[in-house]
């Protein structure tokens, strides 16, 4: 009777053990499929930069600095072979495409120019598109990671070397402030 009571108990355990390891599993395949997302939006972005950079040359010749540094971004995205890497350079690239749209202020054929007109507004949908995928990638590592964090799945990834996931952070240029004036 005892023997029978403690494999109910040991068979109890393993159904436990056996869900949470299931749970871990999907949450940590939607953490990737939300990675996955915004490197899609991230790639778009750079499919756009060599068009947005060869429009902006033709009239912002002086510039070339900040075009270099635009290409040499995008080069370093699409060379990355970590999550990190990418990250970095997205981050690089975000400082740069802001100082492009600023040269633009400074140039009015180049705003009335319809190329960089439908490419601006491409990348203005393309910046939403990631920003939505940043969060929800947030959302998934959160909530991935308080599972893995909370009793009794943190027993079970523990056992089975279940690790946090890096949330998406804005980097220093995007904190700071922004002076806007008219």
């Amino acid at each position: 009777m005892i023997g029978l009571g403690i494999l109910g108990i040991i068979i109890f355990l393993g159904l436990i053990g056996i869900k949470y390891y299931n749970k871990f599993i999907n949450l940590n395949e939607k953490v990737k499929k939300s990675w996955s997302q915004i490197d899609v939006q991230l790639q778009r972005r750079m499919d756009l930069i060599p068009n947005l950079v060869e429009t902006v040359k033709g009239y912002a010749s002086h510039e070339k600095e900040t075009l270099e540094n635009v290409m040499k971004a995008r080069n370093s995205y699409l060379t990355a072979n970590s999550q990190g890497e990418k990250i970095k350079a997205n981050n690089e690239m975000s400082g740069f495409l802001s100082r492009i749209m600023a040269i633009s202020e400074s140039y009015p054929n180049l705003k009335a120019d319809i190329n960089f007109l439908n490419l601006q507004k491409q990348l203005e949908e393309t910046e939403d598109k990631i920003g939505a995928s940043r969060q929800s990638y947030n959302d998934s590592v959160t909530f991935y990671n308080q599972s893995i964090k909370m009793f009794p799945g943190n027993i079970i990834a523990g056992m089975f070397n279940f690790k946090e996931a890096d949330l998406f952070v804005a980097n220093e240029e995007a904190r700071k402030n922004i002076k806007v004036s008219f």
